[in-house]
């Protein structure tokens, strides 16, 4: 009885230090899992190495500039002799007076008509607001409502040359505007009662 109870005691043995030794090597074969410090500091490595070129570029690039505002209405009141291709000469008795024309049908007839020579206007005052006369002729209209300020140059009904000295409002065509003169001025200049204008272009 002993050698059969011996031998069941040492495959027992055998049996409890094989298991120990499958334990152990399992344990060592599987890693640790990864710890939450490790998937912090991967997520603080990415960040640090994200570009910043394009951010620069954007912070350092200056601001687009407005291109400058052109002047339509300027002004050539230095030498009442030279007027621009867009403007008209108005003498008045001795005085010379300058004026910048707008854009349309209506100042393109009666530049053609200049462009033949000098016009004549007899004009008269109308309502404490204008000097008016008749070109002689009659131009395109292109009327809008239109509030006038002193020197605006208006077409009224189509042959009608209208000088505004104050405020009116009105369906009316614009011409241009009389440069370089205060309300006052015009208004002595052009004095009262009839005055004859005479209108031209430029001398190139």
């Amino acid at each position: 009885m002993a050698g059969p109870f011996k031998r069941g005691i040492l495959l027992l043995a055998v049996g409890v230090f094989l298991s120990a030794c499958g334990t152990a090597a399992l344990s060592t074969a599987m890693p640790p899992p990864p710890t939450e410090t490790v998937a912090v500091t991967i997520a603080v490595t990415a960040t640090a190495e994200l570009p910043t070129t394009a951010l620069s570029a954007i912070a350092t690039d200056p601001a687009p500039t407005a291109p400058p505002v052109k002047d339509d209405m300027k002004t050539h009141q230095d030498n009442p002799n030279v007027v621009e291709a867009t403007g008209m000469k108005i003498e008045i008795g001795d005085n010379v007076l300058t004026a910048t024309l707008v854009e349309n049908s209506s100042v393109a007839a009666l530049k053609e008509a200049l462009a033949q020579g000098p016009i004549t206007v007899e004009m008269r005052d109308y309502g404490s607001m204008e000097k008016v006369g008749s070109l002689g002729m009659d131009l395109p209209r292109n009327d809008e409502q239109i509030t006038t300020e002193a020197g605006d140059i208006i077409l009224y009904q189509g042959n009608a040359f209208v000088i505004y000295y104050a405020p009116n409002s009105w369906n009316f065509t614009r011409l241009g505007k009389v440069n370089d003169v205060t309300a006052g001025e015009l208004r002595e200049i052009l004095g009262d009662g009839n005055v004859t204008v005479t209108l031209s272009l430029p001398q190139n």
